[in-house]
């Protein structure tokens, strides 16, 4: 049996009775509701997709012009301590920052450029240009950071002279550290490099090796725990003081003040003008910030502002 409920969504009382007293023309009625239903529904979809429509908000809670939150990719050491302090400072200012360590020089730029950070802080400008032109990225510096004056350091000798003819030594085996530490090791006096060669210098760049020494290519971070089976080992900052070594103290030999290795903060370039970026690029430039530098590291990491 027809009920009226069964209509009374989308029929007057008085048509649905029209229909009960007159059955001949109920197929004529139902085929009019049908088509009626049919044009409701199709509204209602239309003024879903059109008008109901809702944005996902931001992952960070804001707008992307209001951007509170970044993610920094930094190596471990000084480079994490440091960040922990723009970390807390940033903080108070609103901008919340994560830090993600690495422990080499190539994972930081891979992440960046799959966007899996917004910032890193763990390269020279020299480092940089080597890994864009490596492998087609377009990873820009967004601000100058600190200098980490690589050094020479050895358990077993207390000078650069000890050092004993026919010794395995150890330099670095990304192209751009492998360059620096090879013209620590000619600073020092130990080798002499082709003149010209610079940033791109390699093992085979040596015109003279008065002691015949062994150049042992060993990922970065490494090279201050293999120090027992080598003669010296040329060692970053950083890894040299999460290995327990002082710069000051412990290097046998080290760059000078004015080292042209100043580290930066990195980005992608489609990210360079991001508000959120420059807020962190001041924070870390900040008094307050070279202040915590100046007394965690006594000299050994030399803020460039």
């Amino acid at each position: 049996m027809v009920t009226y409920s069964q209509f009374s969504p989308l029929l007057s009382e008085e048509a649905f009775f029209f229909s009960i007293l007159h059955p001949e023309k109920r197929g004529i009625f139902m085929k009019k509701t049908g088509l009626l239903l049919t044009t409701l529904l199709l509204a209602a979809s239309l003024v879903t997709a059109c008008g109901g429509k809702q944005e996902a908000a931001p992952a960070n809670g804001g707008t992307a012009a209001e951007q509170t939150s970044l993610k920094v990719g930094v190596t471990g050491g000084p480079h994490e301590e440091i960040l922990n302090k723009v970390k807390e400072v940033a903080k108070g200012k609103g901008l919340e920052v994560e830090v993600v360590v690495f422990n080499d020089y190539v994972q930081p730029n891979q992440a960046l450029d799959k966007g899996n950070l917004d910032v890193n802080s763990f390269q020279t400008i020299p480092f940089l240009a080597k890994f864009n032109q490596d492998h087609k990225t377009k990873i820009v510096e967004v601000g100058k950071t600190v200098t980490y004056p690589m050094g020479l350091y050895s358990t077993k000798h207390k000078k650069v002279e000890d050092i004993q003819a026919g010794g395995v030594v150890g330099i670095q085996n990304d192209p751009t550290n492998r360059a620096r530490a090879l013209l620590l090791y000619q600073a020092a006096g130990l080798i002499k490099l082709k003149d010209g060669v610079g940033d791109n210098a390699t093992p085979l760049d040596i015109v003279e090796n008065p002691k015949n020494l062994q150049f042992k290519e060993l990922e970065a971070a490494f090279l201050a725990r293999s120090l027992s089976n080598v003669e010296v080992a040329s060692i970053n900052t950083n890894f040299a003081m999460e290995a327990g070594y002082s710069p000051k103290k412990d290097a046998i030999f080290a760059e000078t003040a004015d080292s042209p290795y100043v580290n930066i903060l990195a980005v992608n370039e489609t990210n360079k003008d991001n508000p959120a970026v420059k807020k962190l690029v001041d924070i870390y430039r900040s008094e307050e910030v070279k202040k915590f530098i100046d007394e965690r590291f006594e000299g050994a990491v030399l803020p460039s502002w």
